[in-house]
């Protein structure tokens, strides 16, 4: 059973146990104010994440920032988290506040924190201490509230960023597991960017299987375009296994037993009209095997079954 929901205008679907447990912790670290590392791949959801920590705290009715570290300059980076004052080597004709300001009594989402240099990291840990960040060219500290939430795809970057930050105070680290890691996330995602490209179009059980047996390096971002872009080349109402445009040239995206497990176990309860022991048989495992693989994997017999008679 799927679940879906809204965090800031982003949807988020899952139906993984993995992903079930990750919500529950995000829903507890969200009450309090202490700083929360993601550790996770690109495209593997930690902006939403980070949208959902804030939509659960008691600061969702202020203001939510976002920065992605990798995309500016270094020599930019420390101007855009602090701001800058008139006449400063930044801003020699303006005065313009920094995102800790702006984010004020919110939340501050520093994604790609890994790429920070190191002096612009040490002046972002002196912010969380003294809750103060100076505008560059500014005497005077405004004081900022602000909820820090930092992602990173380097394990070694989280490590040292969580050991600083719990010296001083504590921190949370959530480790977000990429999509390979939970296959059964996969059908309802990609179900649910088909609708959005196009409702008429369906997935052909060869499409679907293909999907599985796909390891998805780029998680769920390169899933969603995957889908959109083999929906904008559909040629009827179904989309086929031959539709599917994976990213071509893409280390280590193979087949995998974990990933295509699901799609075999979906294939055979509709070969066998939704029966588990002839599934079973078919699958060469007992029926007990097949019924705990259906619970490991958040797959709901009584939905798919309802599917095949449909």
């Amino acid at each position: 059973m799927a679940e879906k929901h809204l965090f800031l205008g982003v949807e988020a679907i899952w139906a993984s146990p993995r992903m079930r447990d990750l919500f529950e912790q995000v829903r507890r670290i969200a009450q309090s104010a202490l700083p929360v590392i993601l550790l996770g791949e690109s495209g593997s959801g930690r902006e939403v994440i980070a949208r959902a920590l804030h939509s659960c705290s008691p600061r969702h009715p202020k203001p939510f920032v976002d920065l992605s570290c990798g995309s500016l300059p270094a020599d930019l980076i420390e101007s855009e988290l602090f701001g800058h004052e008139r006449g400063s080597l930044s801003a020699p004709r303006s005065t313009r506040p920094g995102l800790l300001e702006l984010a004020h009594q919110g939340t501050l989402f520093l994604n790609e924190i890994g790429s920070l240099a190191p002096r612009t990291e040490a002046k972002l840990l002196q912010a969380f201490d003294s809750a103060h960040g100076r505008r560059l060219g500014h005497v005077r500290q405004p004081r900022t509230d602000v909820r820090i939430i930092a992602a990173t795809s380097a394990p070694s970057s989280a490590q040292r960023l969580f050991s600083a930050l719990s010296a001083r105070d504590t921190a949370q680290l959530l480790k977000i597991p990429p999509l390979r890691e939970r296959p059964e996330d996969i059908e309802f995602l990609a179900c649910h960017f088909l609708s959005q490209q196009n409702p008429e179009l369906r997935f052909a059980s060869g499409a679907m299987t293909a999907l599985y047996s796909y390891l998805w390096p780029g998680n769920v971002r390169e899933l969603r375009n995957t889908v959109l872009r083999s929906a904008l080349m559909a040629k009827g109402p179904l989309l086929h296994a031959d539709d599917i445009l994976f990213s071509p040239a893409v280390p280590g995206a193979t087949a995998g037993v974990a990933g295509l497990e699901p799609a075999l176990i979906r294939q055979a309860l509709a070969d066998s009209g939704g029966r588990l022991q002839r599934a079973a048989d078919s699958l060469g495992i007992s029926r007990h095997a097949l019924s705990r693989k259906i619970r490991s994997y958040g797959l709901n017999p009584t939905t798919l079954i309802e599917r095949i008679s449909v």
